[in-house]
């Protein structure tokens, strides 16, 4: 075979591919909403091929449950099953809002593998990675709430507020973390590496979750303590949450919890693709 059929048989063989690829028209832009359902995809497959991401999710809340349950409800509460009353919506609350961190792991480990680089490429929608790892996010968060709970109902949790309030709390609170989000999102984008984002978002985390009103009446507690946990957010989720289980609902507390995830996701929204846009 010569030289120049070889090159004539290269060239039809490039015409015709590029007849395959060629399209009549441009295919239209992906729409926000269908882009942020794709990446909120990623997140759960992400944890189907990555299983362990779960761990924290199903162990945590069984440990801090049994733990504090066992070895302080009788101290606290004069019985494991009073206590529990007053306990589990409060380990709730801490669980979904410990597992909020993992938003900014996993986006800081996509920066450090170079996916972010790639999405930043993309003709979508700028924020929809970002707010559709927060909607995957969602997922995990209504995992470890149903394994909060039912470990709760299997040990002696009876929440008089019945299937209305349990359910109405776990909104709620989903709502929250979701605007909690933002502040790890950031630290996601701000900090080098996924080990750095995880140790600084837990020394922000552990006093707001133990300074709070999770474990003990407040009223126990020395006057200086009292004040911070009478401003801690926490301490407000909790008291909304535990008032809607209990079938007492709080409106305060509630509007509270609703208007402070409001103005979080407002302020802390922008700041986030702000970073996102300009980070090399």
């Amino acid at each position: 075979m010569t030289a120049q059929s070889t090159d004539h048989e290269a060239t039809i063989t490039t015409t015709s591919l590029r007849r395959a690829v060629a399209l009549a028209e441009r295919p239209s832009r992906p729409s926000a909403l269908s882009t942020t359902l794709t990446f909120g995809w990623r997140a759960l497959l992400k944890i189907k091929h990555v299983p362990e991401q779960l761990f924290d999710v199903l162990v945590s809340p069984v440990i801090f449950t049994l733990m504090f349950t066992y070895l302080f409800g009788g101290a606290l509460a004069g019985s494991t099953t009073a206590y529990i009353q007053f306990l589990l919506p409060g380990i709730l609350v801490q669980t979904i809002v410990i597992v909020t961190v993992y938003t900014g792991y996993t986006l800081n480990t996509d920066i450090t593998k170079g996916v972010f680089d790639r999405f930043r490429s993309l003709p979508i929608w700028r924020p929809a990675p970002i707010v559709g790892a927060l909607l995957g996010d969602t997922v995990r968060y209504s995992i470890a709430s149903v394994m909060t709970i039912a470990l709760g109902l299997l040990i002696g949790f009876r929440p008089e507020g019945g299937v209305v309030g349990v359910v109405l709390g776990v909104l709620l609170l989903l709502v929250f973390a979701f605007a909690l989000s933002w502040i790890f999102t950031i630290l996601g984008l701000l900090l080098r590496t996924p080990n750095a984002v995880m140790g600084v978002s837990m020394m922000v985390l552990m006093p707001l979750t133990f300074a709070s009103n999770i474990f003990v009446d407040p009223s126990t507690m020395p006057a200086a303590l009292q004040r911070f946990v009478d401003i801690n957010p926490v301490s407000h989720l909790v008291t909304a949450v535990r008032g809607l289980m209990a079938g007492q609902p709080d409106a305060g507390e509630i509007v509270w919890v609703l208007v402070a995830s409001v103005v979080l996701t407002a302020v802390l929204g922008p700041i986030t693709m702000h970073l996102y846009r300009t980070r090399h």
